[in-house]
């Protein structure tokens, strides 16, 4: 009898699945440099937007004009960038606690890809960006009252951080926060992990709630924001950490 067969299966891993964990601990890596660079980016002069600050269609063509990056940043294209590069976390995830917390672990993935359908489906980034460019290209008046209400149709759908994008956000943080609590039973990642992706998520939220509902209020809605996105942040580098050990060691710790 082989050495692996004496090991517990729990405990050690396919090679199919280490590459999984080890696609999903680069991954995780690559959300927490996207979400620093954001983070970066609101500390610059140009970066804060949201809350109390009202943008016309009109304001939103020349943003994009003039600067069309830090319009698509603006209406959450590094949000995409990071739901995207999450998505193998979540797959491997399920992996990771099949035999333990399987079905528990499968309904907060199943959470988490109806807020990536959702929150992609409705974002308005590089639509806007296309009106954009037919606004400033327009020939007649007419045609540019039509594409302003194109874009007021666009933006009331899918501007950053509005009752438009909440519902994608609340499936999202749904998600990191049960799948936070199947890690807390499942202690495979450590309490640590568990607790940062619990508290981190539910802070995220709140965030996202009050900017939504209750946007007088968004600049003390940041402080939530300040605790629930390194929280957040912390939970990505940890899980990313035991998901390269197990990709490159093969071991589940246990």
């Amino acid at each position: 009898m082989g050495i692996q067969n004496q090991i517990p299966d729990t405990e050690v891993t396919a090679s199919n699945d280490r590459s999984l964990y080890r696609t999903a601990g680069i991954a995780a890596l690559i959300t927490v440099a996207v979400m620093v660079v954001e983070m970066l980016i609101t500390l610059l002069p140009a970066g804060a937007h949201g809350g109390v600050e009202v943008m016309t269609v009109v304001d939103w063509f020349e943003l994009f004009q003039n600067n069309g990056f830090m319009g698509l940043r603006n209406l959450g294209l590094m949000n995409m960038l990071a739901i995207v590069f999450t998505i193998p976390i979540y797959v491997a995830l399920c992996l990771i606690h099949r035999r333990s917390h399987g079905a528990f672990a499968a309904l907060a993935a199943i959470l988490f890809f109806v807020g990536v359908a959702i929150y992609l489906s409705n974002n308005t980034a590089f639509s806007m960006l296309s009106l954009s460019r037919s606004y400033e290209t327009a020939a007649s008046e007419a045609e540019k009252t039509m594409i302003l209400a194109a874009g007021k149709a666009l933006l009331a759908r899918g501007e950053s951080h509005t009752a438009g994008t909440f519902l994608g956000f609340l499936f999202l943080d749904a998600a990191g926060i049960a799948i936070s609590l199947v890690m807390l039973r499942a202690r495979v990642f450590g309490v640590v992990a568990a607790l940062a992706g619990t508290l981190g998520y539910l802070f995220l939220l709140l965030f996202d709630i009050f900017s939504s509902f209750v946007p007088a209020l968004f600049e003390a809605a940041m402080l939530f924001v300040l605790i629930g996105g390194p929280l957040s942040l912390l939970w990505d580098v940890l899980i990313a950490v035991e998901f390269l050990r197990v990709g490159f060691r093969g071991q589940v710790a246990t």
